[in-house]
C-alpha cells in the first residue's frame, strides 16, 4: 500500500512537469508564429552592426543554397525563445514553488526575475556596445586586396555565441547570492579571493570571446564589476538571513 501511495505522487509530479514543459513549448511556438513573417527584418536588425561598418560596396553573402531561408528562420526561433523566457521562468517557478519553504520562495522569485533581467542586459550590452567596436576592428584590419564579405550563417553563429557568453557572464551577481545563500561560501571569503577572480575573469573573457583584446576586455571588465555588485548584495542578504535565524532561535527558546 505504501509503495502505491509513493508512486501516485511521483506520477502526479511527472504529469505536472509534462504539462509545464508543454506550456513552455507552446508559448515559444506561438511567439514564433507571430514573428516568422518578420524573419528577414529581424535578421536585418541583428546584422546592422556589421553591415553599417562594411567597406563601401561590400555586403554579406550566403555560401549555402538554403542559407537565405533557414538562417533567418533559425534566428526567429532563437528570438522566440528569448521573448518567451518570462513565461518559461514562470512555469519553472510554478513547478518548484510548492516544494519550497516560505523564506525560500521569497528568494527564488526575485532571483528568477533578476536572472532574466541580467541576461537581457548582457545581450543588450553585447549588441549596442561590443558589436560596434568588434566589427569596426575586424573590418579595419583586413589586408589590402581582401574583400570583407561575411557569410550570413557564420555571422549568426558568431553573434549567438557572443550573446550567450555575455548573457551568462551577467548572471554573476545571482550566482554569488546563491553560493552565499547555500553556505558554499561567504562574501568575506570571496573578497579575499578578489585578485584571483579578476584574473579568472580575463581568462574566461579570452576563452568565450573572439581572439581580440577588445571583446575580451569588454567581457572581463563587466564581469569584475558584476562581481562587486554580487558581493554587495550578498552581504546584505546574509545579514538578513542571520537575523531571521536569530529570531527563529529566540522563538524556539521562548516556547
Amino acid at each position: 500500500m505504501s509503495t502505491v501511495e509513493e508512486t501516485q505522487p511521483l506520477f502526479s509530479h511527472l504529469i505536472e512537469l509534462r504539462n509545464r514543459l508543454l506550456r513552455s513549448i507552446l508559448s515559444v511556438f506561438l511567439v514564433f508564429l507571430g514573428l516568422v513573417w518578420f524573419a528577414n527584418d529581424i535578421y536585418a536588425f541583428l546584422s546592422a552592426p556589421l553591415v553599417e561598418r562594411l567597406p563601401e560596396g561590400a555586403s554579406m553573402i550566403a555560401t549555402d543554397v538554403a542559407s537565405p531561408f533557414f538562417t533567418p528562420i533559425k534566428l526567429t526561433l532563437v528570438t522566440s525563445v528569448f521573448v518567451a523566457v518570462p513565461m518559461i521562468l514562470y512555469q519553472v517557478w510554478a513547478f518548484i514553488a510548492p516544494g519550497l519553504y516560505k523564506h525560500e520562495r521569497r528568494l527564488i522569485m526575485p532571483l528568477l526575475f533578476s536572472s532574466s533581467l541580467l541576461f537581457y542586459a548582457g545581450v543588450a550590452f553585447a549588441y549596442f556596445v561590443v558589436f560596434p567596436l568588434v566589427f569596426s576592428f575586424f573590418t579595419s584590419i583586413a589586408p589590402e586586396g581582401v574583400q570583407v564579405a561575411t557569410d550570413i550563417a557564420s555571422y549568426l553563429d558568431f553573434v549567438l555565441a557572443l550573446f550567450l557568453a555575455f548573457g551568462i557572464a551577467f548572471e554573476i551577481p545571482v550566482a554569488i547570492i546563491l553560493l552565499c545563500w547555500t553556505g558554499a561560501t561567504d562574501p568575506q571569503s570571496l573578497r579575499q579571493k578578489r585578485p584571483y577572480i579578476i584574473v579568472g575573469a580575463f581568462v574566461v573573457g579570452m576563452m568565450l570571446t573572439p581572439p581580440d583584446i577588445i571583446s575580451q576586455t569588454l567581457l572581463a571588465v563587466p564581469m569584475c564589476l558584476l562581481f562587486e555588485v554580487g558581493l554587495f548584495c550578498a552581504r546584505f542578504y546574509v545579514r538578513e538571513e542571520a537575523e531571521e535565524d536569530e529570531t527563529e532561535t529566540a522563538g524556539r527558546d521562548g516556547d
